[in-house]
């Protein structure tokens, strides 16, 4: 009996992690093809194409806010089909697309599609389990999730070398059946019948209304947009940077790779140091390295060119290994006065982080063009803001903390 429940649980692990997979493959695996894309669509300008990473985030952003409460009102199981129904039609937008605008209208609805799996598996998750289950399911589900982007730029290469860019949209498609049907044999419905909520504008606005009431909540729900949307830069332009203006050629999934594995490595250490530490502390001692680190990196480089790579990349590496305790305390401590309407505070804050995060990354993104420095310059801005508005937060709280005390 032990031994099939312990089979369950590694096959329900698996299909979580695999249905979030599918969202890092659709983000990574078309890195090394955007140059490719470009032509075939006639634009080659390196900032227009950054919008075809960034764009999908609108998406995510756009998706949770519809489809995590509907989740809420028809089941997790109905509006996932949904999710990956939308995925697949906007898929097709992309493969026929002749044009920047097309492609960028089938990237905002693949994000829509696939903010289905990336907020239902929480969902679902925390359905099926509570308290430290639910907190070693996510560890578990998280370090499978990691792998997807260290190999996924590699496989969109591999995919270049044998074929042309259109194939890895079809990739993208043909892992995406295989989870899909995998979801709708195995994974049954979570969401019980009495705990379903009636689906009505009100929902929005209830919730809203409620969120505002939380000073700490919007804040830290804005400090995570900062960090994001310095995040998102790197993502999109990572493939200019080290294609264009180091001349890495096919190295480039490998330098991805490894510096994905860097905030892999941090998330999972975050896993077992938050409960000793505690997620402000680990925030805050993360983002000062995150701020110091690109300031660092601004004064030894400004109006200068590239470093070498020997150079660029370890600053890079204490980026990320940052960003690996950065995300989820930030989103934690965000979320934490706001248990009591979770499902629509989680849709709301992730709306409002990402729409803080989209302009940010496309303003500072249409500057990395012959150096890396408009990038750490954005890490600087964003995360010394962070550093300073956190301060502030961290004295109120202390002030409060005393008050209530006496």
């Amino acid at each position: 009996m032990l031994k099939k429940e312990t089979k369950n649980q590694f096959e329900f692990i698996a299909l979580m992690a695999s249905l979030m997979s599918i969202v890092a493959l659709t983000i990574d695996a078309l890195l090394p093809a955007i140059p490719n894309i470009g032509l075939a669509i006639g634009n080659q300008n390196s900032t227009d194409l950054q919008l075809l990473v960034t764009m999908i985030f609108l998406g995510f952003g756009l998706g949770q806010l519809i489809l995590g409460p509907l989740s809420d009102s028809f089941g997790r199981k109905p509006i996932m089909y949904l999710g990956f129904f939308i995925f697949l039609l906007a898929s097709i937008v992309c493969i026929t697309a002749e044009s920047l605008v097309w492609m960028l209208v089938g990237r905002i609805f693949q994000g829509i599609g696939l903010s289905a799996p990336r907020t239902l598996c929480i969902s679902i998750i925390r359905d099926s389990h509570k308290g430290d289950y639910m907190a070693r399911m996510m560890s578990f589900v998280t370090a499978f999730f990691i792998l997807v982007p260290i190999i996924a730029p590699a496989l969109g290469q591999f995919i270049l070398n044998h074929f042309d860019w259109h194939y890895i949209f079809y990739t993208q498609l043909f892992f995406g059946a295989i989870v899909i049907f995998w979801f709708w044999k195995r994974q049954p419905e979570t969401l019980h019948p009495e705990y379903k909520i009636p689906f009505n504008k009100h929902v929005f606005i209830n919730g809203f209304t409620e969120l505002l009431k939380f000073k700490e909540a919007i804040i830290f729900t804005m400090l995570s947009g900062f960090i994001t949307g310095a995040f998102m830069v790197y993502l999109s332009a990572s493939q200019h940077i080290f294609e264009a203006q180091y001349g890495l050629g096919d190295k480039f999934p490998l330098v991805f790779a490894g510096l994905a594995f860097s905030i892999g490595l941090s998330t999972l250490l975050n896993g077992t140091l938050v409960v000793k530490f505690g997620m402000r502390n680990l925030a805050f001692a993360a983002l000062t390295v995150f701020s110091g680190a690109s300031i660092l990196y601004v004064i030894l480089f400004w109006n200068s060119a590239n470093p070498s790579l020997s150079v660029l990349i370890p600053f890079l590496i204490i980026q990320f290994f940052s960003l690996g305790f950065i995300f989820g305390n930030l989103r934690a401590i965000a979320m934490e006065p706001i248990g009591h309407i979770a499902g629509i505070g989680a849709a709301i804050t992730g709306f409002i982080s990402t729409l803080i995060a989209i302009p940010i990354a496309t303003i500072i993104g249409e500057y990395v063009t012959d150096t890396a420095l408009p990038l750490f310059l954005g890490f600087a801005i964003c995360g010394s803001l962070s550093v300073g508005v956190f301060i502030i937060m961290r004295r109120r709280r202390t002030s409060a903390l005393a008050v209530a005390k006496y």
